[in-house]
């Protein structure tokens, strides 16, 4: 039987009865599936430069690496024409990150750089200071400082070895903040909590546990993504207080029932909600190998004949076979993990059935295909 890569995330699911799944694996953070709304963060990016490159940075068919080299010099003093540059230990990156809510000026943020022109690798790369600025154009933070890669390369263009993605590289809080983001008033009279994934039933749970903490009826589920929580006396003027004490709160959140198929890796990840309706599965293994041998006809010496090749292919079909699967009503993950090794399926078989159920109807879930 051929071996089975198969990823399985357990799903949570909580109901207003009885032992689940949820329950099983324990409860969840409040901080952990909602968001204070108007606390979100602001992406930034910008343009910049790596140099210090071992011959591995962008060619001269990169122009804007040379101009933006060029017009740099230019500031220190240094005037050459950009068309005269011949430079490989300089790479052209987009530079991004986050600032995370209520970040103060000086903070230190991650940044990452990502090549853009045609360098085949950023290590051992240094980025020069790079200003990043945010949706309305202002500069919010600089970024600058060696690259980490998380990965080697070595060798020449025809003989090389690499380990892991060597155009993209991560600067250790290298992005130090410039403008702070604004904080909360001192005083609110109602909080909203949105729902990472909205669904009601995880809302009524989040809006029950705040009750049982605060007492009353100070939270409410609006919708399936937001819950309003209405500001106590007690903390009118202490809101970070409010929040401190609710984050910590343990609830039940449901999980929607999904499959999840990446084709381009064939990955499929199957979540512990995930049930099949009544199907019989058969899934045949056709394959089919041509192999060719060169045949070569050598003259005798002095002949004057000549040197012929005459290919001699060879063509096998070979079909599985593999028995057909029946999957009751209300199949679970484990049975259907079961049937599928029963039949020696690969995940890229995988893939193919669980399209298959979905569009017969069978499958009782999502399929979500990234």
């Amino acid at each position: 039987m051929r071996a089975i890569a198969f990823v399985c995330a357990l799903g949570i699911v909580a109901l207003a009865t009885g032992p689940t799944a949820a329950q099983e694996a324990g409860p969840t953070r409040l901080k952990d599936v909602v968001s204070l709304q108007g606390s979100a963060g602001t992406p930034l990016i910008g343009y910049g430069l790596v140099v210090g490159l071992n011959k591995t940075g962008d060619r001269q068919q990169t122009i804007f690496a040379a101009r933006t080299l060029a017009n740099m010099l230019e500031r220190f003093g240094v005037s050459v024409p950009a068309a005269q540059l011949m430079i490989y230990n300089v790479a052209s990156v987009f530079v991004t990150t986050e600032v995370p809510p209520f970040a103060r000026a000086g903070a230190r943020l991650d940044a990452t750089a990502s090549s853009i022109g045609d360098a085949r690798s950023l290590q051992g790369g240094t980025l020069l200071p790079t200003p990043l600025r945010g949706p309305d154009g202002e500069v919010r933070a600089l970024a600058q400082g060696p690259l980490s890669l998380g990965g080697f390369g070595g060798g020449s263009a025809s003989n090389n070895v690499q380990v892991n993605h060597l155009t993209v590289g991560r600067v250790p809080a290298g992005a130090i903040v410039q403008v702070g983001t604004d904080g909360h008033p001192q005083s609110l009279d109602t909080l909203t909590f949105t729902l990472n994934d909205p669904d009601y039933l995880s809302a009524g749970h989040v809006a029950r546990a705040i009750n049982e903490e605060l007492g009353g009826a100070a939270a409410k589920a609006v919708d399936s993504a937001t819950v309003t929580v209405h500001v106590p006396t007690e903390y009118k003027n202490s809101i970070p207080d409010l929040v401190a004490r609710l984050q910590p709160l343990s609830v039940d959140v449901d999980a929607i029932a999904r499959v999840v198929i990446n084709e381009r890796t064939g990955t499929v990840v199957v979540g512990g909600a995930v049930r099949i309706g009544p199907a019989a599965v058969a899934h045949g293994n056709l394959s089919v190998r041509i192999t060719t041998r060169l045949d070569v006809s050598q003259p005798l010496p002095y002949s004057k004949g000549e040197t012929t090749v005459v290919p001699n292919e060879r063509v096998d079909v070979a079909e599985g076979h593999n028995q057909l699967v029946t999957l009751a009503q209300g199949t679970t993950l484990e049975a259907v993990v079961a049937a599928l090794n029963a039949l020696g399926a690969t995940p890229r078989d995988i893939i193919a059935i669980m399209q298959a159920l979905k569009a017969a109807g069978a499958l009782r879930a999502e399929l979500v295909i990234i």
